[in-house]
């Protein structure tokens, strides 16, 4: 097989992935829907064309050059890279593909650790990218839903723990999207439902709002501790909500009675500062309360604790919000709106 050294001097080869905001998250856990499974589990997320592009460049042979947007650079040994530290996920990534000799960059569009999704969206980005370079000597490319399935199962394994599907799902197909997870009894896993007809994405973003805190989220914080709660029988109750929040979110959408997704947004965003109050910083909260008093829908992305806010509502509401989270957002250095789209196309 001819190495990936020598199918770069080809010349650089690079794929892109969009981020993601979400509701119902962590349902995407099977720790989660596998038990909550008769109540019909679900999650929603809307691509953003906050886009990951990963480039693949010839190295010197026997080392992986890792460079990412708000991080330090790192060169490993390509035999035996470390999958210990930040950018590990990638070097997992790398390994799979046997991959030496090859300088992989990362150049995202969205903030660094801004629960968006973005090492996900690096992982399917990167799988894309290697399957792009293979193809220069014939091999077919994978399918979506097998890049998303690798990038996800590649994922668990680097962390050592039970991970989500929702962020690569989100990446590999884009768009607005309702995922039903049903285990393993279907053969797939999860059933995707578009929300969004075709060409109706631009009057979705006028709809949307997405702030970055200022501060990188810490996800396994949150997740572990909604984890361990979840598995000593605590706050079950409040999950069962979340479901229901999460199917009645989706249903409101997609017959477009937005004030009735808000609803649901909201009580969804309390549910989980009950039992982790910690989601919500101080800006954080600031923004929850003056979208609400705008007559929006509020929720931070991903597990919270730092990271992006998001904002539904009438596009006249999220107008009116604008300049408010404008002077929210300016209290603190790197806070800002986000000038973000919804993403329709995923994997390129």
């Amino acid at each position: 097989m001819t190495s990936i050294h020598s199918l770069l001097a080809a010349g650089p080869v690079s794929a892109s992935a969009p981020c993601r905001i979400d509701m119902g998250g962590t349902l995407d856990l099977s720790t989660f829907h596998l038990p909550l499974q008769p109540l019909g589990p679900c999650t929603f997320n809307a691509a953003l064309n906050l886009r990951t592009t990963v480039t693949l460049r010839p190295h010197t042979a026997g080392k992986i050059r890792l460079t990412a947007t708000g991080f330090a650079p790192m060169e490993l040994d390509g035999d035996k890279a470390s999958f210990d530290h930040p950018l590990g996920l990638m070097a997992a990534v790398a390994a799979f593909f046997g991959a030496d000799g090859v300088h992989i960059d990362i150049d995202s569009a969205s903030p660094p650790r801004s629960a968006l999704g973005g090492s996900s969206v690096a992982a399917v980005a990167l799988i894309w990218a290697f399957s792009k370079l293979w193809a220069r000597q014939g091999q077919p490319m994978p399918d979506k839903r097998s890049v998303a399935l690798l990038a996800h199962a590649i994922e668990q394994g680097v962390a050592g723990s039970v991970c989500g599907l929702q962020d690569q799902l989100a990446a590999v197909y884009g768009g607005v999207n309702g995922w039903y997870w049903s285990g393993m009894l279907t053969g797939e896993g999860f059933r995707r439902r578009a929300i969004l007809a075709p060409g109706q994405e631009k009057a979705f973003a006028q709809q949307v709002m997405v702030a970055y805190c200022g501060v990188p989220h810490v996800s396994a914080d949150v997740n572990g501790t909604w984890v361990r709660d979840f598995l000593a029988g605590r706050h079950r109750d409040l999950w069962r909500e979340i479901v229901a929040c999460s199917r009645t979110f989706i249903d409101a959408l997609a017959d477009a009675r937005l004030e009735a997704a808000c609803a649901q947004m909201n009580r969804e965003t309390d549910l989980r500062c009950r039992m982790t109050p910690e989601v919500l910083d101080d800006i954080g909260r600031m923004l929850v309360e003056e979208g609400r008093r705008a007559g929006c829908g509020v929720r931070f992305t991903g597990a919270g604790a730092g990271g992006c806010i998001w904002a539904l509502g009438a596009a006249e509401r999220i107008q009116t919000l604008r300049p408010e989270w404008e002077r929210i957002t300016s209290r603190r250095e790197g806070a800002a709106i986000l000038e973000a789209a919804v993403d329709p196309e995923g994997l390129l």
